[in-house]
């Protein structure tokens, strides 16, 4: 049996399974799980650490930012709470609140100063510092998103690993000159795992088969979009997740998208076709004020979570844009009603989770499709940060921009070719956004 015949929950597991397997078996000198926006990558991780320190195997975790170890050790202490964690920082790093109130947390600067924990965890970055120690294992969290020269600065501090990741998001960037390494086996801008699996293409390689995080109504669409080979389903079903009003509207074109959303799970609020300055200051109104009308209007989440209903207040609204600027126009637009509402760029959105976002499209507006803007992990992050309704606030005529700017990328030796692109993805979401479009002002 496969596919929709077996229930997610029961799909899920038995990739888990055969993951930890692989583990146990010693077999492998690492084990890649790739996995889709919302599929448990942090749940994986944790229950793979806390196997490994009860086979009284220690290990270390590499995360890539501050806040994704703080999240692990917090769900680490939570699933296992004898557990002794070391968390390796920085000389001067302040430990966050739920960090300090955890009695098994030892924070250090040096490995010598952590008190031989179970686990030790740290950023991708401290841990490119300690030279010394070695452990039997490690967990690369969030492992696309490193670059391979990161990897390689830590590879000597472990015997084997597990190297967990989303493949379809934001690659890892480089402020600097790329091109004297392209096509180069070891280009130390690829991601940690692209190169990774280019010189040991043995290693088994895992897919986490379900989200939990996208509806139904999302799932097959970011699935189309940005997984079209191996794809993925919703662990629910499409009468699991409700977001209803308590509140009337005023019946505007705002109102008209924010219940289509509701209704569907999806709504194209499009913008009079115009070229304009990046920081638009039109559509980013338009994006704060869809954020405060679902305020306004008291939307209610039904979900697997809350039966009964929970409120959608602020901090489970976020906006999502392309560039900083842009953020600091939408924030300062939410003014003090919309203060809780979280306004980020999708680089910083990576990871995180909503009953329901408003998406300014990276295209909007512009005369050109640059690489930056057609980056399809970017639209992809955007477009899949919710649980519930997803609204992307656009002006018309990005299908006409694709159509004007093929995907004219160098084409180099040796270098894999990613697919799907972010001309084809691009291409992909505006057809579904296009039978749901609420058209704002005149066309």
């Amino acid at each position: 049996m496969h596919g929709l015949a077996v229930p997610p929950a029961v799909e899920a597991e038995r990739v888990i399974t055969a993951v930890l397997a692989d583990l146990r078996s010693g077999r492998h000198r690492g084990v890649v799980v790739d996995s889709p926006p919302g599929a448990g990558k942090s749940t994986l991780v944790v229950r793979a650490a806390v196997e490994l320190a009860a086979a009284g195997e220690p290990l270390m975790i590499v995360a890539q930012t501050n806040e994704q170890v703080d999240d692990l050790i917090d769900r680490l202490v939570g699933k296992a709470p004898e557990l002794r964690v070391g968390r390796l920082s920085a000389a001067d790093h302040q430990p966050s609140e739920r960090i300090r109130g955890h009695e098994n947390v030892r924070v250090a600067a040096r490995v010598a100063d952590l008190g031989g924990p179970a686990v030790a965890i740290g950023t991708a970055a401290k841990w490119a510092t300690v030279t010394e120690g070695c452990w039997p294992w490690a967990i690369v969290d969030e492992a696309y998103q490193m670059r391979s020269d990161a990897l390689l600065r830590v590879a000597g501090r472990f015997d084997r690993a597990l190297f967990v990741g989303d493949p379809g998001q934001l690659d890892p960037f480089s402020t600097v000159e790329t091109a004297r390494w392209t096509g180069l086996t070891w280009d130390p801008t690829q991601a940690a795992v692209a190169v990774l699996l280019r010189h040991n293409p043995e290693l088994p390689v895992h897919r986490l088969p379900v989200s939990w995080r996208l509806p139904a109504s999302a799932a097959p669409v970011v699935a189309e979009a940005f997984y079209p080979f191996t794809g993925f389903r919703a662990g629910t079903g499409p009468d699991d997740r409700v977001l209803t009003f308590t509140e009337p509207g005023p019946g505007d074109a705002v109102d008209a998208a924010v219940e289509a959303a509701a209704a569907t799970g999806w709504a194209l609020h499009e913008l009079p076709a115009r070229h304009t300055v990046r920081t638009d200051a039109e559509a980013a109104s338009a994006c704060a004020e869809l954020a405060l009308r679902v305020l306004r209007r008291g939307a209610v989440a039904v979900s697997e979570h809350s039966p009964a209903g929970a409120p959608v207040t602020a901090d489970r609204i976020a906006v999502g844009a392309a560039h900083r600027d842009q953020v600091a126009v939408i924030r300062a637009r939410l003014g003090a009603a919309g203060a809780g509402v979280t306004v980020d760029t999708a680089n910083r959105l990576q990871g995180r989770e909503y009953d329901v976002t408003i998406v300014l499209h990276p295209l909007s507006g512009r005369r050109d499709a640059t690489a930056f803007h057609l980056e399809s992990g970017r639209l992809c992050v955007l477009t899949s940060r919710h649980r519930h309704a997803c609204v992307v606030v656009a002006r018309a005529g990005i299908a006409e921009l694709l159509d004007a700017h093929p995907s004219t990328e160098t084409v180099h030796l040796d270098v894999p070719v990613r697919f799907p692109d972010g001309w084809a993805a691009n291409h992909t979401m505006l057809g579904h956004l296009g039978g749901r479009q609420v058209r704002d002002g005149p066309c």
